[in-house]
């Protein structure tokens, strides 16, 4: 889904993406990269985790009655 947005939004084809991820790979190397994408996904479950708090704090979700 994110990568559908980003492409329709920067009009990107399949050779600029190629070309800019052959970029990173030379910037970061093979063995960060693994790294960055489990920091990314830590980062996003961390973000979803948060807003889902958010919105139990502010009353807008059903509470369960015993």
């Amino acid at each position: 889904m994110l990568n559908s947005v980003l492409i329709g939004f920067l009009n990107l084809g399949g050779s600029e993406m190629v070309i800019i991820l052959v970029i990173v790979l030379l910037l970061f190397g093979g063995k960060k990269i693994p790294e960055l994408m489990k920091g990314l996904g830590k980062g996003v479950k961390e973000f979803k985790d948060a807003s889902k708090g958010d919105d139990e704090k502010s009353g807008s979700s059903p509470e369960k009655k015993d």
